[in-house]
């Protein structure tokens, strides 16, 4: 839901934040204000999470020192820089520094609104993306060493008798330890169970020799 989703308005210039406020806030989206980036660093750490929008030229430290050190802390955060005209090297800069996007001043409301709704969707996305990843480690870890070769072969797409060879166990044995590792991965089906493994990042069985 929009009315969920904070910004965080980064800009040394009072009429621009104030402008800034009034378009997002007229969108749905929570505004906190910054007039320097070194107050938007002191107060992130216990900030809610969200979208930055960046101006690059400030007292203090920059736009690009601000996203250094947001960078260095690994925030993850999706940032959109302010730039003015003819800052087009200092805006791909920081786009290869990882901000999602840049707007030159002065930009138009529905421009800022339009960026930032797709900041935040490819934010969610990447969130949703990075919780899946860490629920299918999660259940992966609840596996037994021998449950998971059982998984890598599966994921190399063996059949029972094939792992059973490669794992020098019997197949009756292997069959037990498949239906362990569907119990414990909540598994439906396979393709449940390779799904999940591939999130996790589990590497397939190497073929038997």
């Amino acid at each position: 839901m929009v009315d969920s989703r904070t910004v965080h308005v980064v800009d040394d210039d009072e009429l621009l934040r104030a402008f800034a406020d009034q378009t997002l806030t007229g969108a749905g989206y929570r505004v906190l204000q910054y007039d320097t980036g070194d107050a938007f660093l002191a107060a992130v750490d216990e900030a809610p999470a969200g979208c930055i929008v960046l101006d690059i030229h400030m007292p203090g430290r920059s736009g690009l020192e601000v996203q250094a050190e947001l960078n260095r802390r690994n925030l993850g955060w999706p940032v959109v820089v302010l730039t003015g005209r003819g800052d087009v090297r200092i805006a791909v800069e920081a786009m290869k520094n990882g901000a999602v996007e840049f707007l030159e001043k002065p930009y138009k409301p529905e421009q800022l609104v339009a960026t930032l709704q797709a900041a935040f969707e490819e934010f969610e996305a990447a969130r949703e993306a990075q919780a899946e990843v860490e629920r299918a480690r999660a259940l992966i870890d609840t596996l037994s060493a021998r449950e998971l070769q059982v998984l890598q072969g599966l994921l190399a797409g063996m059949p029972n008798k094939i792992i059973a060879y490669a794992l020098g166990l019997s197949v009756r044995t292997v069959e037990i330890y498949r239906a362990n590792v569907m119990d414990k991965l909540q598994a439906r089906g396979l393709s449940t169970a390779v799904r999940l493994a591939l999130a996790a990042g589990v590497e397939p069985l190497p073929d038997p020799e």
